[in-house]
């Protein structure tokens, strides 16, 4: 593997949590580019949203930025903000498809990888193998993201853990990236298929599993009907889809849908759906959400999304669990973490661990200092493998 591309400093100075935007959901956007560019990208960033107030103004100024810092030759940031200016695209968008190659291919390119092709339900799932440079990795771990995320996003993060002596097995499962886009695989909640698709692929046995944003739940769903998972990580919680999405709606918004659904209330909610998507945000998100489950409404979205909890599944984990959140996360809840911890009734243990905004690791994923987090997961790792080592 020959790396061009930026390797996130996990012992440096954070990028910061920074006010690009007065709309929340923008400015996290803004900070989770900056995050895998770097500093030099913060000006920039900073110009190119200072008049956007739509989606479709995001969309042209971050092309437009693409253009402009791959003609300067800084062909990784090009490609991020290729990703950006794509992220807010609806999929009919027929600049969607170029971009979105653009930002693949120039993630590839600057990392060497190409991807593997799992077989999985007909089709296949896209997995990256880093092997750190000496022969034998301390642990190998097993990431994934979450909702639409493209694994090839977090290639600076990864190749900083494989520097650090551990093998990364990275991949998408359906409704992520390219399984979604190129093999065709819509979001499950039984995520344990996938992940075991993935162990099998490899013959691995004994791993870390890492879910990142809805990862976070995922990861507490494989680990309880996947043996092979032996610690998972949930980066961070949310043990509930619909109470995050109804959290992006309204106040209490989650409450109500839930009893539309129990009243089997299908026009209620369709129709109430369609006032909801007057705001940008709520728009984008529907047909998001519709769009990687492959629903044709808003009650069968929001039906799906009531059954992506962890609440029955929780107690069967017998992992090493360790549960990470932010205290400003302004997609999940805090008390999902707490909700958690009690729920893995199971597990052999369990660690929480909660950022804050002195640490400028506050927000989702830790956005701002995500090397914070990766320095944790990792001090865990090394503090369970001292506590048992392999026979």
């Amino acid at each position: 593997m020959t790396i061009h591309g930026r390797v996130l400093d996990l012992r440096g100075p954070a990028s910061g949590y920074h006010d690009f935007h007065p709309d929340i959901s923008l400015n996290f956007q803004c900070n989770r580019f900056l995050e895998w560019i770097g500093p030099e990208a913060h000006d920039e960033i900073a110009t190119a949203v200072s008049n956007v107030r739509t989606y479709e103004q995001w969309i042209e100024a971050f092309l437009a930025l693409a253009a402009q810092t791959r003609a300067a030759g800084r062909v990784l940031a090009a490609g991020y903000y290729d990703r950006a200016g794509e992220f807010f695209m609806p999929p009919q968008d027929v600049r969607k498809a170029a971009a979105r190659a653009r930002f693949l291919d120039t993630m590839r390119e600057q990392y060497g990888v190409q991807p593997d092709r799992i077989s999985y339900g007909g089709a296949w799932l896209p997995a990256y193998d880093l092997r750190p440079e000496q022969s034998s990795a301390k642990q190998t771990m097993v990431v994934f993201g979450g909702y639409d995320s493209y694994i090839e996003e977090f290639l600076p993060m990864l190749t900083a853990i494989t520097a650090e002596g551990h093998r990364v097995v990275a991949f998408e499962g359906p409704g992520q990236g390219s399984a979604l886009e190129d093999a065709g695989l819509v979001l499950t909640r039984e995520w344990e298929r996938p992940v075991a698709a993935v162990l099998d692929h490899y013959g691995l046995d004994d791993v870390t599993a890492v879910g990142i944003s809805l990862g976070g739940g995922l990861v507490i769903r494989a680990a309880a009907f996947e043996p092979r998972i032996r610690r998972a990580v949930a980066w961070d919680i949310l043990d509930d889809f619909l109470e995050a999405i109804g959290r992006q709606i309204a106040p209490g918004a989650a409450r109500v849908v839930h009893a539309l659904l129990t009243l089997r209330a299908r026009r209620t909610i369709d129709a109430a759906s369609a006032g909801a998507t007057r705001s940008p945000v709520s728009q984008w998100g529907l047909w998001q959400v519709m769009h990687i489950t492959c629903t044709s409404s808003p009650h069968d979205f929001f039906a799906f999304a009531r059954a992506l909890t962890t609440r029955s599944v929780s107690g069967r984990v017998t992992a090493d669990v360790l549960l990470l959140a932010g205290t400003d996360d302004h997609y999940v809840p805090l008390h999902q973490l707490y909700r958690q911890a009690r729920n893995l009734t199971a597990a052999r243990s369990v660690t929480t661990r909660v950022f804050t905004a002195a640490e400028q690791a506050s927000n989702h994923c830790q956005i701002g200092n995500v090397g914070a987090a990766v320095r944790t997961i990792l001090s865990w790792v090394d503090t369970l493998s001292a506590a048992s080592p392999p026979s």
